[in-house]
C-alpha cells in the first residue's frame, strides 16, 4: 500500500515569495525523506548548479486528497545542507529557541482577496460596486462573494488539524480573512503557510484565484493586511510588560527595520487612511486602529493580555514578522526584568 505526500515549499521569487509543491508516492509506514528539486525553475538556483534540497519540517493530513495522504511543509537547503538564502525559517529557529522561556505566542489575521480573471470577485464588469463598509461581516448575495470557497477552505484547514481560530468577510467585496493561532512562533508560521497553500488550492477548484496583494484595488478601498497579535507570559499576566513591548517597537531604527520587512508594497497600504498608520511613523494606542500597534480596550481594562501590530501586509513572510517581533520585544522584556 502507498500514500501521497505533497511536498510544499517557499520559493525564491522576489519581492514576494510563492508557494510550490509536488507529489511523492510513499510506501505505508515510510518516514518522509529529504527530496530534491530544480531550483533554477523556482528562482533558487542557476541552471549549471540547479539542485536544491527539501527537508520536511511539518506535516498534516491532506484534506483534499483524504485517506492517509499528507501535506509536507519543507525548508529549502543547498546540497551541502546549509540553509538556502530564501529559507527564512532557518533564521527564526534560533530566535524562537532563545526566547522560548518567555512563552511568546502569536495570532495572525490573514486577509486576502478573491479574483475572477482580472476583477475582484463581486466587482461588476467595467465598473465598481457600492462603497466599502457594508461588506464587512455581511450577509446576503448582494454583499458577500465567495462564501462557498471560504467555508470549504475553513473545513479543509480544520481537517488538516491547523489552528484556525476564525473567519470573516472584510470591507471590500471578495475580500476575506482567516485567523491562525494562538500558537508559538514556528507553529503559527508553519501553519499559516499551509493554510495559504490550502487557500490557493481550494479556490483553484472554483476557477477563482486568491491574492495577498496588500492593495489589490487602488483608490478608496482598504488594503489587505496580516495583523499580528503577540504576547508573552509576562504580558499575559501584567500591563507594564505590554507597554514595554509597545515602546520597544518604536525605539530608534526599529520601526523602519520592521516595516521594510513587513511585505512588499507596504507604502501603498500604510498611508494613514483606511485604518492604517503612515508607514514612516510609529504610534501605539488603546483601541486605536489608526495606530501602528493597537492595545485592545479589554487588555487595558484587564491590565494584561496582548498587542496587535497592524503594520504587516497580507503578503508578509510569517517567519520574518514573528522573528522580528520576538527579537525586539523579548529582548526589551528581558532587559526590563533584569532592572
Amino acid at each position: 500500500m502507498t500514500f501521497k505526500a505533497e511536498y510544499i515549499w517557499i520559493d525564491g521569487t522576489e519581492p514576494t515569495a510563492k508557494l510550490r509543491s509536488k507529489t511523492r508516492i510513499m510506501a505505508d509506514g515510510a518516514e518522509l525523506p529529504i527530496w530534491g528539486f530544480d531550483g533554477s525553475s523556482t528562482n533558487q538556483a542557476e541552471g549549471h548548479a540547479s539542485d536544491r534540497v527539501l527537508k520536511p519540517v511539518f506535516s498534516c493530513p491532506d484534506p483534499i486528497r483524504g485517506g492517509d495522504d499528507v501535506l509536507v511543509l519543507c525548508e529549502v537547503f543547498n546540497i551541502d545542507m546549509t540553509p538556502h538564502e530564501s529559507n527564512t525559517r532557518a533564521a527564526l529557529r534560533p530566535v524562537a529557541e532563545r526566547f522560548a522561556g518567555q512563552e511568546p505566542i502569536f495570532g495572525i489575521e490573514q486577509e486576502y482577496t478573491f479574483f475572477e480573471g482580472h476583477r475582484p470577485l463581486g466587482f461588476p464588469e467595467g465598473g465598481f460596486p457600492a462603497a466599502q463598509g457594508g461588506y464587512y461581516c455581511g450577509v446576503g448575495a448582494d454583499e458577500i462573494f465567495g462564501r462557498q470557497i471560504v467555508e470549504k477552505h475553513l473545513d479543509n484547514c480544520l481537517k488538516a488539524g491547523l489552528g484556525i481560530s476564525g473567519i470573516n468577510a472584510e470591507v471590500m467585496p471578495g475580500q476575506w480573512e482567516f485567523q491562525v493561532g494562538p500558537l508559538s512562533p514556528l507553529e503559527v508560521s508553519d501553519q499559516l503557510w499551509i493554510a495559504r497553500w490550502l487557500l490557493y488550492r481550494t479556490a483553484e477548484d472554483f476557477n477563482v484565484s486568491a491574492t495577498l496583494d496588500p492593495k489589490p484595488v487602488k483608490g478608496d478601498w482598504n488594503g489587505a493586511g496580516a495583523h499580528t497579535n503577540f504576547s508573552t507570559k509576562a504580558m499575559r499576566e501584567g500591563y507594564d510588560p505590554i507597554i514595554t513591548a509597545c515602546e520597544s517597537l518604536g525605539e530608534g531604527s526599529k520601526p523602519l527595520d520592521h516595516v521594510k520587512n513587513y511585505g512588499a508594497g507596504i507604502d501603498d497600504r500604510l498611508t494613514g487612511l483606511h485604518e492604517t498608520a503612515p508607514w514612516n511613523e510609529y504610534s501605539y494606542g488603546v483601541s486605536n486602529r489608526g495606530a501602528s500597534v493597537r492595545i485592545p480596550w479589554q487588555v487595558e481594562q484587564d491590565q494584561k493580555g496582548y498587542i496587535e501590530d497592524r503594520r504587516p501586509n497580507a503578503n508578509v513572510d510569517p517567519y520574518v514578522v514573528t522573528r522580528l517581533i520576538v527579537d525586539t520585544c523579548c529582548t526589551a522584556l528581558e532587559k526590563a526584568d533584569q532592572v
